[in-house]
């Protein structure tokens, strides 16, 4: 899109500032979620990483981008750093919303499998993912995602737990489980989808559809 815009006549600076701004906007809505300027800083590096164009963005290969000497204070942002996931999940929910609200907007809901060597990452055990096209040992994530003709964005997602995870304390208290996860199926309740739905048909016009 960029290139399109340039190769049309634009020059650099009016192509790259709308995008300059709206990242500004981003990071403007996600500043209050972090009460050190320095962690907000780092978040701020984070999301710069995301977007650059490496094809496998790393820990290293973020911090290089961030100019750090190595991963260690991303590390300690996604690891050991106290914010509240679902509060910017919330941030990011609206801000998908009020950019790609419109009447044929559907949520889209699927899984995605991420392969493992180990059994202690949360979640992880021999089941069946289509990443690999068969059972191996892996973790599984649901995701949720808003799509209209505008666009498309992910707003929600879960780690799914196994039973062999849900029935063994241990092991859930290992990998820092809140003791309030219970097992869930993949496919979310039709009680969960209604309130699912409900968070977008409110005050977005026509009702959304729910795709699997």
């Amino acid at each position: 899109m960029i290139q399109d815009l340039i190769s049309g006549g634009a020059s650099v600076e009016d192509t790259l500032e709308p995008w300059a701004s709206s990242l500004r906007d981003v990071k403007g809505r996600i500043r209050p979620l972090f009460t050190q300027d320095r962690v907000a800083a780092s978040v701020g590096d984070f999301l710069d990483a995301l977007l650059c164009n490496e094809p496998r963005k790393t820990g290293w290969m973020r911090a290089e981008a961030a100019g750090d000497p190595g991963p260690w204070r991303q590390q300690a942002l996604l690891g050991r750093g106290r914010w509240d996931a679902e509060a910017l999940r919330d941030v990011v929910r609206d801000y998908v919303v009020e950019h790609l609200a419109a009447n044929d907007a559907v949520l889209v809901i699927d899984e995605t499998g991420f392969l493992k060597q180990g059994r202690t990452s949360c979640g992880v055990g021999r089941q069946y993912t289509g990443s690999a096209g068969k059972i191996t040992n892996c973790q599984i994530g649901v995701f949720a995602a808003y799509v209209s003709h505008k666009g498309h964005a992910f707003i929600d997602r879960a780690l799914y737990l196994p039973k062999a995870w849900t029935t063994d304390p241990m092991r859930m208290q290992a990998a820092h489980v809140p003791d309030t996860v219970a097992f869930a199926t993949k496919c979310p309740s039709s009680n969960d989808l209604r309130q699912l739905a409900a968070c977008f048909n409110g005050g977005f016009g026509s009702p959304i559809g729910l795709k699997f």
